[in-house]
């Protein structure tokens, strides 16, 4: 289907009480674009019936109650879904013009216990530890989608120049916090868990907070940038993290 506004898009059904729209079939800026314009205008704009809407990296997966949009069983719910979405891209318009995005700050402890696979990191792309850091930092990134673990981010804007593949064999515990490359992605494990990312570094900080609301540090479409810290500076904030 073509539009004018949100250009190409296709429409499917996941399920008996979900609809995806799909912006595009890569992962760039322009398809994250469509997606966050149309997020951010369900998100001002709730219809009757909405449950929640669930962005990712080329799509946006709406759930909502069949009974409420087919207005109480007078209408093919995913027909009116069909109706509902094909207006409201239309009227994302307006939504698709860039608003700055939100800049988060992320210190990192890179290296030694913190980061155990930067010197692999380094090795694999012929480069030393201190330029590999210095490329990770240099970075902008983009919250592309939250996912696979609570408030984990996955972010795009790696430099090609310190990509690495996952580990062939995962870790069983990886510290909340670990900072990792996977492929041409870097993201930033929220909490404990398995994982098979190359690690190569900690942050200090609490990205995933289930009491707060939103829970997540971090939202998609947000900007990071990650600032080398020393040891020090790490317990400190740690600590600070700790008692707040």
């Amino acid at each position: 289907m073509k539009q004018k506004d949100m250009r190409l898009f296709q429409l499917y059904p996941l399920g008996d009480a979900a609809i995806t729209v799909q912006f595009g079939d890569c992962i760039d800026g322009p398809t994250h674009s469509k997606v966050r314009a149309f997020v951010s205008y369900l998100e001002r704009h709730p219809f009757p019936g909405l449950v929640e809407q669930v962005p990712a990296f080329t799509t946006v997966t709406i759930h909502y109650d069949p009974w409420v949009v087919s207005e109480k069983g007078h209408y093919n719910p995913y027909a009116r879904m069909t109706e509902l979405v094909q207006r409201m891209l239309s009227l994302a318009r307006e939504s698709q013009k860039k608003s700055r995005p939100r800049t988060v700050e992320i210190p990192v402890c890179y290296g030694g216990a913190y980061g155990p696979d930067l010197e692999y990191v380094a090795r694999y792309n012929k480069l030393t530890p201190e330029e590999v850091i210095a490329c990770h930092a240099r970075g902008k990134y983009i919250v592309y989608m939250i996912g696979f673990a609570p408030g984990f981010p996955y972010l795009g804007g790696l430099s090609k120049k310190i990509a690495a593949p996952r580990k062939e064999v995962p870790r069983e515990h990886i510290p909340a916090g670990s900072v990792g490359i996977a492929g041409n992605q870097t993201g930033i494990y929220p909490i404990e868990t398995p994982g098979g990312w190359q690690l190569i570094g900690r942050t200090p900080l609490t990205l995933f907070h289930p009491d707060h609301a939103p829970p997540s540090l971090l939202q998609a479409g947000d900007m990071v940038r990650f600032v080398p810290v020393s040891e020090d500076e790490f317990q400190q904030r740690k600590e600070q993290e700790d008692e707040s």
